[in-house]
């Protein structure tokens, strides 16, 4: 993944989604990644690792359970959790870090 760096250096929030193919609650996690992508458009940018595929990317944030979901904003991490993440709880953690729209 060697664009990775250009993505999470964006003025817009991008959510990384650290996942297993074999991961259970990895793959509950998709439909409701999903549903962000609809509700936040391209407001924010999602984005899914593979840690197995990735491993060295996935050391380098210290990914210890997956999924783990860390918001990157100008390269910089500004939120992460570790476990199945509620629509609603992901919504807000973008929304926080969206730019206003100039008035």
């Amino acid at each position: 993944m060697s664009d990775f760096n250009e993505i999470i250096k964006g003025e817009k929030p991008t959510l990384v989604d650290f996942f297993a193919t074999w991961c259970g609650p990895c793959k509950m996690q998709s439909p409701i990644l999903e549903q962000l992508k609809s509700k936040v458009g391209d407001k924010a940018t999602i984005v899914k690792v593979d840690v197995d595929a990735n491993q060295e990317l996935a050391a380098r944030y210290q990914v210890r359970s997956i999924p783990t979901l860390i918001v990157f904003k100008n390269g910089e991490p500004l939120w992460r959790a570790s476990g199945l993440q509620q629509l609603e709880v992901l919504e807000r953690k973008l929304e926080e870090h969206m730019t206003p729209p100039e008035a």
